[in-house]
Order: structure tokens, then sequence, then C-alpha cells
């Protein structure tokens, strides 16, 4: 057999032949864990919006993305246009009213961040060094609420360009958004936390869709038909604390009692300020608790 003059070779009794070939330590530069959070964070948030991934698996989220910022940018031209006084929805109402496009986004994206890593077995790879358990739910649950907080705020940014394109009054607008992406950054967190954690129950994608759209849609549907009848039977209190029961009235709750912003609930009955302090801590609470979920669910590495 022909080989490399510099290459030893050793022969066997069963005349097979050993070729070293050279490997050598590795000496060069170890980037790390922060290194290695950052990759991940940026390939989860890469690929939540189909970026670096097929055709197909950019169609949904871009679309979903296009159809946030169109009516911002419909409400923008009739501004100009009619030279209004007022946009027609408000900074912090805006993500509630297109709560349903959110709710689809996250239940595509969620599970495509966690689920194929169950299904495929690779979280053991991520888990072998240098990367730790605390690492891996931080990269991606930053990194969805990123995807969702672009998603939200996106919009936002296109009625105060409009806003201002209309002459509307720069400071009343300027604290509008300022109070709209708080708002959408909370809801980002609270989103992202539910999401990841329904979807790291299961290493079925189609579950994983099916179960994050149920838990989004079905506490709203229940708790505005009970606000319904209580405002239809004059219970205005009930109203406001049914809302502690559904994620999205936990936001509209928030926005309507701290950030300036008027409620979607039935007879437009914000919560009191008591209520609303007890929104804000439920919300808090819920984004803490679903971090502390992923962190026990990852925390053996053989998953």
């Amino acid at each position: 057999m022909p080989t490399d003059a510099t290459t030893p070779v050793s022969a066997t009794p069963g005349g097979a032949f050993i070729h070293n070939i050279g490997y050598r330590h590795y000496d060069g530069p170890r980037l790390g864990r922060a290194y290695a959070r950052r990759s991940l964070f940026s390939q989860s948030l890469r690929g939540a919006y189909g970026l670096g991934r097929s055709a197909k698996s950019k169609v949904l989220p871009m679309l979903l993305f296009a159809v946030m910022c169109l009516p911002a940018a419909i409400m923008v031209a009739v501004a100009v246009f009619t030279k209004a006084s007022s946009l027609q929805v408000g900074y912090t109402q805006y993500a509630v009213y297109l709560q349903a496009v959110i709710g689809l986004y996250l239940a595509a994206q969620a599970p495509q961040s966690v689920s194929r890593d169950l299904r495929f077995k690779s979280v053991p790879l991520y888990f072998s060094r240098p990367i730790e358990r605390v690492d891996y739910v931080v990269a991606k649950f930053a990194a969805m609420a990123s995807a969702l907080f672009i998603l939200t705020g996106a919009p936002l940014l296109v009625l105060y360009v409009g806003a201002l394109l209309a002459k509307l009054d720069f400071v009343d607008q300027t604290r509008g958004l300022g109070q709209g992406l708080v708002s959408v950054a909370l809801l980002s967190l609270l989103f992202a936390g539910i999401g990841l954690v329904v979807s790291a129950l299961t290493p079925r994608r189609g579950f994983g869709v099916a179960a994050v759209i149920a838990v989004l849609t079905i506490p709203y549907g229940a708790v505005t038909a009970v606000q319904g009848i209580a405002s239809v039977q004059g219970s205005e209190a009930a109203v406001g604390w049914l809302g502690l029961f559904s994620p999205i009235t936990l936001i509209d709750g928030v926005q309507s009692v701290f950030l300036g912003g008027s409620s979607s609930f039935p007879g437009e009955l914000p919560p009191t300020t008591a209520a609303g302090c007890v929104y804000l801590l439920v919300t808090l609470m819920v984004i803490a608790g679903s971090y502390a979920l992923l962190m026990r669910r990852y925390r053996k590495a053989g998953l």
C-alpha cells in the first residue's frame, strides 16, 4: 500500500496497516460558556423567523409579521390623509387587539425551538461542556421573548413614525410609544414562558402547537364569557378580577391601570388600582414560574 513517507506506518499480524494521521491536541482559544450561550440565543432567534432554515420555514413567521404590521400601516395612512388628531388604536392596546396573530406565531415557533431538541435527543449534546442547563434555558427563553418583542414592537414603531408624519404631538406620541413597548415587553416575556413550558412537555411538535393554542385561547374564551355575564348582571368588581385567569387579559389589566391604555373588558371597565397591582404581581409570578418549570424540565441532561 502506498503511503506518505512522512507518515509512520505499522503493520498488524493480519496484514492491516495502521496509519498515524497526526492528530494533535487543540491549543487555540476556548471561547467558553458565554460564547456558547450567545450562539444558542442567536441560532434560536434566527430560527424563530426561519432564517438559516428552508424557504418553507420562513413563510409562516414572515407572513404573520406582515399581518401584524399591516393594520398599523393602514391606520397610519388614514391618520395622514384625514389629518386625524389621534391614532385609532393606542400603542398599549394594539397587541391586545391582535392577540390571535401573536398566539399563532407562538404556537408555531415555541415547539420548533424546543421540541425538536427533545425528539432527536440532542439536549445531551448541548449539555456537554461548556454549556450548562441554566445557559440552555436562559438562551431559549430570551430568544423566544426577543422574537415576540420584535413581532409586537415593530407595528408600534410603524404607528409612531406615522403619527409623527401626521404631525401629532411629539411628546404624547413618544410617551405612548414608551408605554406600548413596556406593555409588549411584558407580553413577550409572559407568552414566551408559557409557550416554552407547554412545548417542552412533549417532543411532538404537532402536539405542542395544539397545546399552546389551547392554553392561550380556552382561558381567554372562558374569562371573556364570564366577564360578559358579570357585566350584564351589574357585577363590575368581578369583571376586573376575572381577568387574572387568562394570559392576554393579564396584560390588558396591567396596561389599562399602569400604562395609560383603555381596557377591552366588557363595558370597558378597567380593574381597580388594587386589582392592577395584583395583575402585575401575577404576571411577574407567571414569568418567574415558567422559568423555574423550564429549569426543572431540563434538570436531567439525558432527556
